[in-house]
């Protein structure tokens, strides 16, 4: 902007103000535009001259991330209207230096992602570091870190209260309110003799003490080495050995998978009858199905979905083992116990079985019967 215009946000800063800095890639995933919701109630925050506040925000989108262009024009826009002018700052051209700045110069790091997007956060570990308290959903490393020590930052639930994400966003700008309004800014205020707020300083020594040495990039890098990158070396290596040949073997697999796949056919499926029976009641499942050729490719698993809160979740599966064999008719069992008790919901799945696979999803062919 020009120099006047400049000097108008620069005059309006306070250094004593509680700062709250937001800096980070502009995907829409990580929810920008959440603090700005309620801008009626957003202004009453920033300009309350006893215990003023004001947000700091910084970050890039992607060259051809229109949406996320879109949210950091929205903020530009918010941030010279006049009640926010100087309250909610946003710093262009974010790099290594600025973001130095910021997570060094700032009293909170204000993480909103939409759940459960989050990969690591890691931005709020190098503010962790530098005596920075975080606010954020609990999501990635906020998940973990924030149960170390309760009483050195604030999170939003991990849970989700509505399935329309524009309600939920809703709830949680209110939620972020509220707590602004009822914990964290009469917290950072409440000040002693000496100009400084005992309490805020100890959750800055509890979050610097138990919380800072278990969250560090070495610790999130060793994670990816250790569970994945020398998982994949080894497995790149057994793949491209003999010119390629275990490679191209589990591709002709995959093709014949894919060209029986249609002609699977099931002929009968037996299940002991548990509607009212007890926990601990033993029960059995017989299918017969001719695999069309894949033989004992053809995986068959019972999935049992649980009854909680109003909605059916994931609870666990158990895999058949096949007990006869005539010819491409194979014969699966499941020999079980009734685990607890409740409403359940289940069914079973065909899906294709080779453990030259990294998981299953790799060839994510499913069949329910």
């Amino acid at each position: 902007g020009d120099p006047s215009s400049v000097m108008k946000i620069v005059d309006k800063i306070n250094p004593n103000a509680l700062i709250i800095g937001f800096a980070r890639r502009f995907a829409t995933y990580k929810r920008a535009h959440l603090l700005f919701t309620d801008l009626e109630r957003l202004s009453k925050i920033v300009n309350n001259e006893q215990f003023p506040v004001q947000f700091v925000f910084s970050g890039k989108a992607h060259p051809a991330d229109a949406a996320g262009q879109g949210l950091i024009k929205r903020i530009m826009e918010i941030s010279r209207m006049p009640e926010f002018l100087g309250k909610i700052i946003f710093l262009e051209d974010y790099n290594m230096i600025v973001a130095k700045r910021l997570v060094s110069g700032v009293d909170i790091w204000l993480n909103t992602p939409t759940r459960p997007l989050e990969a690591s956060g890691t931005s709020g570990e190098k503010a962790e570091m530098n005596g920075v308290l975080n606010f954020s959903v609990l999501d990635g490393w906020w998940y973990e870190g924030y149960r170390f020590a309760e009483d050195a930052g604030w999170a939003l639930t991990d849970k989700r209260t509505y399935t329309d994400q524009g309600q939920q966003d809703k709830l949680d700008a209110a939620t972020i309110y509220s707590m602004l309004e009822n914990e964290i800014v009469p917290l950072y205020y409440a000040k002693n003799s000496k100009g400084y707020s005992p309490e805020w300083v100890q959750y800055i020594k509890r979050s610097i003490a138990k919380i800072a040495p278990h969250f560090t990039m070495t610790r999130m890098i060793n994670d990816y080495i250790d569970r994945f990158y020398l998982k994949e070396a080894d497995r790149t290596k057994r793949l491209s050995a003999d010119n390629y040949a275990k490679a191209k073997e589990i591709a002709a697999w995959k093709e014949k998978v894919a060209a029986a796949w249609d002609g699977i056919k099931v002929f009968d499926i037996e299940t002991s009858d548990v509607a009212n029976s007890t926990t601990g009641t033993d029960y059995t499942v017989r299918a017969i199905v001719d695999t069309n050729g894949l033989g004992k490719d053809l995986g068959l698993e019972l999935v049992v979905y649980k009854s909680m809160d109003g909605e059916d979740k994931f609870h666990y599966t158990k895999p058949f083992d096949v007990i006869k064999e005539e010819g491409n008719v194979l014969t699966y069992q499941l020999n079980a116990k009734l685990k607890d008790a409740g409403v359940f919901r289940y069914g079973y799945r065909l899906y294709p079985v080779n453990p030259a696979l990294p998981h299953r999803m790799d060839f994510a062919y499913t069949r329910w019967i």
